[in-house]
C-alpha cells in the first residue's frame, strides 16, 4: 500500500527524519511510535505533502507521489487526522462531512451554479454517504449539531469519519488516543479495527498510548532523534532494549 524509500526531511541545519524507510501493507494497521520531537508527525507531514521530502520517495499503490501537492495526494488515497482536532468548528456535523465528500463528487463550477441534474445527482449521492458514515459511529443524531457542540470523544469520531469521507486507501492517525479515558481508549481500539475492516483500507498510526499500539498494531517502527532505531512486532518492540532506553522505560 505504502513504501517510503531512505526518506530524509531536513530544516536548515536540522534534520528531522533520516533515511525513513517503512512499508503498510494492504489491510495492515501500522504503528509509528517514540518519544515527543522524535519526528513522528514530520513523518506523516511529508507522506502528505505537506512537507517536501529532502531527499528519498514515497510510492503509493505503485505510483510515485513525493512531492505532490495535499489535494492531490488526497485525490490519491490518503487522508489524515491531526494531534489537535480540526474540525469545521462553526459547520454543523453534516456539513463536515460534506467537504469531505466533495472530493469525491467533483462538481463543476458550471454545474453547481446552474444547479444542473448531474450536480443534484452527485449531491444527493454525497448526503446518502454521509448519512452512512454518520449512522456507522452513531452520530447519525448528531448530524445538525455544531461541531464544535461535540464531547471530546465524538469530535475525535467526526474527524476520522471526515477523513473517510475522502474514500482512502490510507488513513493516517495522528494521536487518535490523546486526551481519552481508559474506557474510551478501549473504545477507540474496537472503532479502528472496525472501520479498517469495513472500508477496507490500511491504517498508520502515531500513538503515545501504548495499551492501543500494542493491542492494534501488526508491526510497529520506532523513532528517537528521527532516526529508526526497531521495527517489528508489538512483542519484538517490547523487549527491544533500545526502545526501552529510548522511550519505553522499565516496568
Amino acid at each position: 500500500m505504502l513504501t517510503t524509500h531512505n526518506v530524509t526531511m531536513q530544516f536548515g541545519g536540522l534534520t528531522a527524519v533520516t533515511d525513513l524507510s517503512l512499508t503498510v501493507n494492504d489491510g495492515e494497521i501500522v504503528g509509528l511510535i517514540g518519544p515527543n520531537g522524535a519526528g513522528k508527525t514530520t513523518v506523516f507531514n511529508t507522506i502528505t505533502g505537506v512537507y517536501i521530502p529532502t531527499s528519498g520517495s514515497i510510492i503509493l499503490n505503485g505510483k510515485n507521489i513525493t512531492g505532490k501537492q495535499p489535494h492531490k495526494i488526497t485525490s490519491a488515497g490518503i487522508a489524515r487526522t491531526f494531534q489537535n482536532i480540526r474540525l469545521f468548528h462553526e459547520m454543523t456535523v453534516l456539513e463536515n462531512i460534506l467537504v469531505a465528500c466533495a472530493l469525491r463528487s467533483r462538481p463543476s463550477l458550471f454545474e453547481a451554479v446552474l444547479h444542473l441534474p448531474t450536480y443534484r445527482i452527485k449531491e444527493r449521492k454525497s448526503y446518502a454517504f454521509a448519512f452512512e458514515l454518520l449512522s456507522s459511529v452513531g452520530l447519525l443524531d448528531n448530524a445538525d449539531d455544531s461541531a464544535v457542540s461535540l464531547p471530546y470523544g465524538k469530535q475525535r469520531r467526526l474527524e476520522i469519519i471526515r477523513a473517510l469521507a475522502t474514500a482512502p486507501t490510507l488513513l493516517l492517525l495522528d494521536e487518535p488516543a490523546a486526551g481519552m479515558n481508559p474506557q474510551e481508549s478501549q473504545e477507540l481500539m474496537a472503532f479502528i479495527t472496525s472501520i479498517r475492516d469495513k472500508f477496507h483500507i490500511s491504517v498508520l498510526l502515531i500513538e503515545h498510548h501504548m495499551q492501543v499500539v500494542m493491542g492494534i498494531c501488526s508491526r510497529l517502527y520506532v523513532l528517537d532523534y528521527g532516526i529508526t532505531i526497531a521495527e517489528g512486532t508489538p512483542a519484538e518492540i517490547q523487549k527491544n532494549q533500545k526502545v526501552i532506553d529510548a522511550y519505553l522505560g522499565v516496568d
